[in-house]
């Protein structure tokens, strides 16, 4: 198959320019190395995961694919730099970031020759790690899913193309080949899915809830600001609205019962996730209220997730999953994407016309 050769896939050294975002409890070793495998840009999830299971998790993958993968890293949390050594003796090729992370970091990782994209949701924010040396962002708009914001990925891709001389990667409504090759005529490098590749055959989330997200439609996702405090955008179900319609009393009652399960999944001490919630409010906006509901996140998606329990957990998923009816594998996805985009390309370069 033709390639699509962008400043991305130059910088990542893989064949497409197509990114299976590190969403947590999803992205594991079998669907990033299965996104590997295909040419795109596989990244693991370790929000979920201890330093400990990361390593088994790297390990993992390395066992099923050559190719180049990345690892996606909480900027804040306390072993932020623990982890990043772990990438560097592991010579992960990428390290992804929800959250800017500080320069002393970003620095560290290029030194030992580990590409850099965080996400980012403003223009600003591009500009600020494109000081610090990131090597690349990805940028998401609204319509994506989990933690979004409110401008719409074709207006906030331009504005952040004209803020930073890095390759950028769209993120937040992209689905086919269509997406593709729009994002690179704005003058993006390349696209990041998530939900997308939730739904395909490497994807570890049960079935019936893949078939969950397959009978939605346009409409069925909500943005919550109930789930974590922070704006979530979600599969509409009974739980999502009951916590819509819910108190903050209620929410940060469950949100402490969740902190404790959380605790105890990971082995986590009080005291590390005090010093998480601490670093959390240092670094950004949020309020001491939205950093103790943030324990609702993991385990609200690992009862949805990963427990299939839809009814008492929450489903995170992009707007696009109204337009998805179908369960590809990898390379069924991607060398799909890439042939839709070139015919795409190819049919825009006969409107100009002869010459």
């Amino acid at each position: 198959m033709t390639a699509l050769r962008t400043a991305f896939t130059e910088l990542v050294d893989v064949e497409h320019p197509i990114v299976q975002t590190g969403m947590g409890w999803v992205a594991g070793p079998r669907l990033v190395a299965g996104t590997a495998n295909a040419g795109g840009l596989g990244i693991l999830a370790s929000a979920t995961m201890t330093y400990e299971e990361l390593g088994v998790a790297v390990a993992k993958t390395k066992t099923l694919t050559d190719k180049p993968f990345g690892v996606n890293i909480r900027a804040d949390a306390t072993d932020a730099l623990q982890r990043i050594e772990l990438l560097i003796r592991e010579n992960v090729r990428v390290a992804s970031f929800a959250l800017a992370p500080k320069q002393e970091l970003i620095e560290k990782l290029k030194a030992a020759g580990v590409v850099v994209i965080p996400s980012i949701g403003a223009a600003k924010h591009a500009k600020k790690v494109a000081a610090w040396g990131a090597d690349a962002v990805i940028v998401q708009g609204g319509e994506g899913g989990g933690h979004t914001g409110p401008v719409a990925t074709t207006l906030l891709l331009p504005s952040v193309l004209d803020a930073v001389d890095i390759p950028v990667v769209a993120a937040g409504g992209f689905y086919d080949g269509r997406g593709l090759a729009a994002a690179l005529a704005y003058g993006a490098a390349g696209v990041a899915m998530g939900t997308r590749f939730l739904l395909t055959q490497e994807s570890t989330v049960p079935d019936a809830v893949k078939r969950e997200y397959l009978q939605r439609g346009l409409q069925d996702t909500t943005v919550s600001r109930k789930v974590d405090g922070m704006p979530h955008r979600v599969l509409n179900t009974e739980l999502v609205n009951k916590l819509e319609h819910s108190g903050n009393a209620r929410g940060l009652v469950a949100a402490v019962r969740n902190a404790a399960k959380f605790k105890s999944m990971t082995g986590m001490k009080w005291s590390t996730m005090a010093k998480d919630g601490a670093a959390m409010r240092k670094s950004g906006d949020r309020t001491w209220q939205q950093i103790i509901m943030a324990a609702n996140t993991p385990m609200l998606l690992k009862a949805g997730l990963v427990e299939g329990n839809t009814q008492a957990g929450v489903l995170a998923s992009g707007q696009v999953v109204g337009l998805l009816d179908d369960l590809p594998t990898c390379r069924e996805l991607i060398d799909g994407i890439v042939a839709q985009a070139i015919a795409q390309i190819d049919a825009l370069a006969t409107l100009r016309g002869a010459q």
